[in-house]
């Protein structure tokens, strides 16, 4: 059993839990979904299996709880970079750099690993609200800044993202990557405000 110091008898339960959710994040992106059961998760955390059962009762418990805690960081990281911006060109561009800064610190890993997972319809649909959520501030940006088309335009906007996260999550300069995203992504939308009618609507 690992050694956990703690003052109350409430923090070192809370301390129990978050190495539980730890151990079982690490199992995910290392191995699947379907490799995180309490027995591994309560290995991997120096715990017995039994232990794992007073703060989660079953396997689709502690998935529930791996899937809420794979996007806040990522969450809470977007919106702080996002808050001081002037306007929605650099919401935009902070929500770039911040995203791509976060894959190649790993930190998106665990979200992907549980949507390419097999998971309860509940988790499933409970991922899909979490990566809304993660998605809305891009979104958002790119239909303040009025472009034609802004929900098709932010697609594709989330396109060169999520390539930008894969180059970076595979190893490459992240600030190199950042650069050219920005450069692709405000490239089209200079290019879709020339495409405003004459009289500017």
């Amino acid at each position: 059993m690992p050694k956990i110091t703690a003052a109350t008898v409430a923090e070192h339960h809370a301390q129990r839990r978050r190495a539980l959710i730890d151990a079982a994040v690490d199992i995910l992106v290392a191995e699947g979904a379907s490799a995180v059961t309490p027995a591994a998760v309560g290995a991997r955390a120096g715990l017995a299996r039994s232990s794992v059962y007073q703060y989660f009762d079953s396997t689709a418990a502690l998935l529930a709880t791996v899937v809420e805690e794979a996007f806040p960081r990522a969450n809470a990281a977007l919106a702080e970079a996002m808050e001081g911006a002037a306007g929605p060109g650099e919401r935009l561009d902070a929500y770039i750099t911040t995203t791509v800064r976060l894959a190649a610190e790993g930190a998106h890993r665990p979200a992907a690993a549980l949507m390419a997972a097999d998971l309860h319809p509940a988790c499933r649909e409970r991922i899909v609200e979490l990566h809304l959520e993660q998605v809305a501030p891009l979104t958002e940006a790119v239909r303040d800044l009025g472009v034609p088309d802004p929900d098709l335009t932010a697609g594709l906007v989330g396109g060169v993202v999520q390539a930008a996260m894969a180059a970076a999550e595979g190893g490459a300069d992240p600030g190199a990557v950042t650069a050219r995203a920005l450069a692709l992504v405000h490239r089209g939308l200079d290019a879709q405000r020339t495409q405003r009618a004459p009289d500017g609507r």
